[in-house]
């Protein structure tokens, strides 16, 4: 009986007794198609895009070993219909007549039986033309077109082979479906078939597998794990096959699969046996070297490569090893990558190998990249080196020390100079110790270090302006943290002679020094009391360029500023500025608020003053749970005022004593947190009925400050004392900046004193400014605080229609058509997603049914109900909704 052979299509045919050139029986098991093991996991997305061969002459499968490429083109072929010719190329096929004895016999084991017109070659090395034009001629006649496979195509280096299999698939026309299964670029002219719309690619990216396939794929081998988890093992891997197969079959020998997924050691594992033993062994002796040596980095260049092996060859080196899917992956711009398991288990290869070179490659790197203007990378490679001393005067040179405070790269910083130790002792180490320890707020060693680096740095000293600009910047935050003003204003002139004598490209480089440094000048202004010269350069910080470099300086200058028109009596200004604030973090990707948080306290003490309590509450719990011992005097200022008023107003006047003390030291007192605790403390012993230990507490009151005089004002006149209060508002500076809260409370005093005095027109008329002065705000404070006199007055028709609705409840009468509610005060801008949450919310819905209307995870909703939490400055769901409705979201 006639041997039978089963081809790629699952069909039975005979066995030709034909031999290869060489006299040499056909190998059949190159013409079968590869088994799929029980664990093979079918991807529906590949064989699709695999489909598309079926119309165009040329398909392309290429990546990595291991990229799962056999297995999936052989699924694919195992499916289809038509005739499929399969053949797994050997080395010794690169000569043409081998090559193409076993490409006939390939055809005939699928069916596809060549005709005696086309013969077969007798020559190993060469094949006659007029073979492959009948072979093209046959191909081209037949009904149905047949599928060529050439798997391992890569190993077929013989330019003339491809040569000839362009010219049979280019004259086979639609009778052939070439598909080449390949590590590397094959030497057919791929951009024209490309260009024509007749070529079909799969490459290494598609390859790679999901997350969700990773899960599907570990579940086949037993291994059942989160998608997230899953997620960070297809980071780790590249979504590479092979890792995944290998981790998850090392994996079922561990205890805990799952942990052994998230933490296994690539280069004890049969993943490094794969890796070294596919690629990394069977490279040249030079290309290993350039590999082991560029382990140590990142990414990196050819001209980067070349320093650290000392040579000039690597360029094509790396050219070479990315064309041949050799897990080198080019990223564009000349710069390359290797794939993050190839990195590990070279570098732990490098150190058995080449013990000892990776601080000096490390070294060589820092050099480089400190040349070529890269300096995050320099500041990794000079510290992996160990060479402290280059990597912070590279710090300190390129004027980045203000990055050590800006929120984008501070943690990571700080970490990477949290190794340094003490034998690193010059001049630069001891900047980067003392802005270490201020940006952690560690006050005593970062004023000892700074004291040290100061010492070091003298003028007589070549090339450290840049050094002592840095160190002016430090003094600047010391000023801010000791409340210090005439210290920040010494390091405010030294800064601008240092300016001068540093590169301009340098300070365009990093305006987030400048900007830090103006922010903290400003703040320490404002803690002196002079407002006019703290707004002028916090507004100057607020407006600095840089993007997200200045993000952090920008909004805490808004902060500050936010904090100045609340003083000044600028309720609605405030907000918006506090509120801009926010935005600001938000807009490049920083939703959380700085460690001061000096926008919530401003917004809280708002609240308070539209008798929001309950607002105000949630916003100093939120401020309450920042990080405690900043030692910033402003901060602490304004949450002792937030939360003193807000104690008073709750009737708890004892505890609004303890409360108005900031909790902070500072070198120089501050006129307006001093004011305003004595007015605290002043209010107090009013309210447990001691007017002279209430007038006494105000001798302390700093009437050069208008909100704290007017307020004064008022204690005075509620102890009796109407003269002195009056004298008080009538030596107000004309022209003062005062806003509603201000003007409001001083109309309401003179108010007072002329309906004591028995002129009622005068204080209607008073009351009916204020009123107006006080509705756009919703300023409701300084009229629920007035005292029984002007309840009788806001009865009266006139004054109970200005107040009717936002005041007083009630709607205006006459039958008066009610005013158009105002202009919301701030414009809000929510995303859609968190409109959708934001309306389920005022439906009363839970986060659960929330996720479920939106079809969306509950995490997701979470994300968005803090993001919402935070624009409107509310703490609770019911506060969201309501503040919703108020700026007419809702």
């Amino acid at each position: 009986m006639a041997e039978t052979y089963e081809n790629a299509g699952g069909t039975t045919v005979p066995i030709v007794p034909y031999a290869d050139p060489q006299g040499d029986p056909f190998l059949r098991t190159r013409f079968a198609l590869p088994a799929r093991p029980a664990t093979f996991l079918r991807r529906q997305r590949l064989l699709q895009h695999l489909d598309q061969a079926l119309v165009t002459p040329l398909t392309l499968v290429n990546g990595p070993a291991g990229a799962g490429k056999t297995l999936l083109a052989a699924d694919w072929a195992a499916g289809l219909r038509q005739p499929v010719a399969w053949l797994t190329v050997e080395a010794g096929d690169r000569r043409p007549g081998v090559f193409w004895a076993y490409v006939l016999q390939a055809l005939r084991a699928c069916g596809a039986s060549a005709s005696d017109a086309v013969g077969a070659p007798a020559d190993a090395s060469r094949v006659d033309r007029k073979l492959l034009a009948a072979l093209a001629a046959e191909l081209n006649d037949r009904d149905r077109p047949v599928v060529l496979v050439l798997d391992e195509y890569d190993r077929m280096t013989d330019p003339e082979v491809t040569e000839q299999l362009e010219f049979v698939l280019h004259h086979a026309g639609p009778g052939l479906h070439l598909v080449l299964v390949t590590r590397t670029e094959p030497l057919l002219p791929l951009h024209r078939y490309r260009a024509a719309g007749e070529l079909t690619e799969i490459r290494a990216a598609e390859l790679a597998f999901t997350p969700e396939e990773a899960v599907a794929l570990l579940e086949l081998h037993g291994l059942s794990l989160p998608v997230p988890a899953a997620s960070a093992l297809v980071d780790r891997t590249r979504g590479w096959a092979a890792g995944l197969r290998l981790s998850a079959l090392a994996a079922l020998e561990s205890a805990d699969p799952e942990l052994y997924l998230k933490e296994f050691d690539a280069d004890r594992s049969t993943v490094a046996d794969f890796l070294l033993a596919e690629v990394l062994r069977g490279q040249p002796e030079e290309t290993q070297g350039l590999l082991l040596r560029v382990s140590v980095l990142e990414r990196f260049s050819p001209e980067l490569a070349n320093a650290l092996t000392l040579r000039t060859d690597a360029e094509p080196i790396l050219a070479g090893l990315h064309r041949d899917n050799a897990f080198v992956e080019y990223l564009g711009h000349s710069s390359y990558q290797l794939h993050p398991l190839f990195r590990e288990i070279l570098r732990a290869h490098l150190r058995v190998r080449l013990p000892g070179l990776e601080p000096e490659l490390h070294r060589r790197a820092s050099r480089w990249l400190r040349r070529s203007g890269f300096l995050p990378e320099t500041l990794t490679h000079g510290a992996a080196a160990g060479d402290w001393d280059f990597a912070a005067g590279a710090l300190v040179d390129d004027l980045a020390i203000g990055q050590l405070f800006t929120g984008l790269r501070s943690d990571d910083l700080t970490q990477l100079f949290s190794h340094m130790g003490p034998e690193a002792r010059s001049p630069a180490t001891d900047v980067v110790r003392a802005a270490r320890d201020l940006s952690r707020h560690d006050l005593d060693h970062g004023l000892a270090r700074l004291r040290l680096a100061e010492e070091h740095l003298t003028d007589d000293a070549p090339d450290l302006a840049a050094a002592q600009l840095s160190c002016a910047l430090l003094e600047a935050l010391a000023a801010r943290l000791t409340g210090c003003p005439p210290r920040a204003e010494r390091a405010a002139v030294a800064a601008d002679g240092l300016r001068q004598e540093v590169p301009a490209h340098l300070l365009d480089k990093h305006p987030e020094l400048t900007a830090l440094l103006l922010t903290h000048l400003g703040s320490a202004r404002l803690w002196a009391g002079r407002f006019e010269d703290a707004r002028a350069a916090l507004t100057t910080a607020a407006a600095a360029p840089g993007g997200a470099a200045t993000v952090l300086p920008r909004e805490d200058a808004l902060e500050h500023l936010a904090l100045l028109d609340y003083l000044d009596g600028w309720l609605g200004r405030a907000e918006r500025k506090a509120l801009a604030a926010v935005s600001e973090m938000e807009r490049v990707g920083l939703p959380q608020p700085s460690g001061s948080g000096i926008g919530q306290l401003v917004l809280a003490a708002v609240a308070v003053d539209r008798h929001e309590l309950g607002r105000a509450q949630a916003l100093l719990d939120e401020t309450a749970r920042l990080p405690a011992g900043t030692h910033d005097p402003v901060p602490a200022a304004g949450r002792a005022l937030a939360s003193a008023r807000l104690l008073l107003v709750r009737g708890k006047a004892r505890a609004a004593v303890e409360a108005a003390g900031p909790d902070v030291f500072a070198a120089v007192a501050s006129p307006w947190a001093t004011s305003h605790e004595a007015l605290v403390t002043a209010a107090a012993h009013v309210a447990e009925g001691r007017p002279d230990a209430a007038a006494e507490v105000l001798q302390g009151v700093s009437v050069d400050q208008p909100a704290c005089a007017v307020e004064a004002a008022a204690i005075h006149l509620a102890t009796g004392r109407p003269g002195v209060a009056i004298d008080l508002l009538d030596g107000l500076r004309t022209g003062s900046r005062a806003g509603p809260a201000v003007t409001v409370r001083a109309a309401l005093v003179r108010a007072q004193a002329a309906e004591a005095a028995g002129d009622s027109a005068t204080a209607r008329r008073l009351v009916t400014h204020a009123l107006l002065d006080a509705r756009r705000d919703r300023l409701r404070r300084p009229f629920l605080d007035a005292g029984a006199w002007l309840r009788p007055l806001l009865a009266t028709p006139p004054l109970h229609e200005l107040a009717a609705g936002w005041l007083t409840p009630g709607s205006p009468r006459h039958g008066e058509q009610p005013e158009e509610p105002p202009t919301p005060l701030v414009a809000v801008e929510l995303s859609g997603r968190e409109r959708d949450v934001l309306e389920r919310l005022a439906r009363m819905m839970s986060t659960e049914e929330v996720a479920a209307d939106l079809y969306v995870s509950v995490n997701t909703v979470k994300t968005h109900l803090k993001s919402v939490y935070r624009k409107l400055a509310v703490n609770r769901r019911g506060d969201a909704v309501r503040r919703a409705r108020d700026l007419r979201l809702l």
